[in-house]
């Protein structure tokens, strides 16, 4: 079983109501078990609304409101949710494949807080609780491997 962002199999919940459609991710999951996941959708944050990018410790969104404990809170609701799909299902998961560059599902580079588009290393709410236990992540910018 694979975790992959909802956003990516065109589901409108982008911070600005739209979706990261990925026609890659969509076969991919034509051929494969899965799981959708929004964290931040599960974190009860509206869609569309201000972007928001990890500044430190924190996310914050363009206005500078501290939407941290919602992340927070939809990362831990959403891996819950996988865990649980995982044990009723009796399948491992075997990866996640998730929105790059996210606050929530970025893997590896994320943006740097300025809003101006720049990367950093680092990993979104929910990637890093996945990276955590070990689940292995691409983003739709990489060449399904599995």
């Amino acid at each position: 079983m694979y975790i992959v962002s909802a956003c990516l199999l065109g589901q409108n919940c982008k911070y600005n109501g739209g979706n990261n459609r990925s026609d890659e991710v969509v076969e991919f999951c034509r051929t494969h078990r899965y799981v959708t996941v929004c964290p931040e959708s599960a974190g009860r944050l509206p869609s569309p609304r201000p972007p928001a990018e990890k500044v430190g410790n924190r996310i914050l969104d363009k206005r500078g409101n501290d939407l941290t404990d919602a992340f927070v809170r939809g990362a831990e609701i959403s891996l819950k949710s996988c865990l649980e799909m995982s044990r009723l299902s009796g399948e491992k998961i075997e990866g996640a494949i998730l929105k790059a560059n996210s606050p929530s599902c970025g893997a590896g580079h994320i943006y740097d807080g300025t809003f101006s588009g720049t990367l950093i290393e680092g990993n979104g709410v929910f990637a890093g609780m996945l990276r955590r236990l070990g689940i292995e992540i691409i983003t739709e910018k990489e060449k399904i491997k599995w």
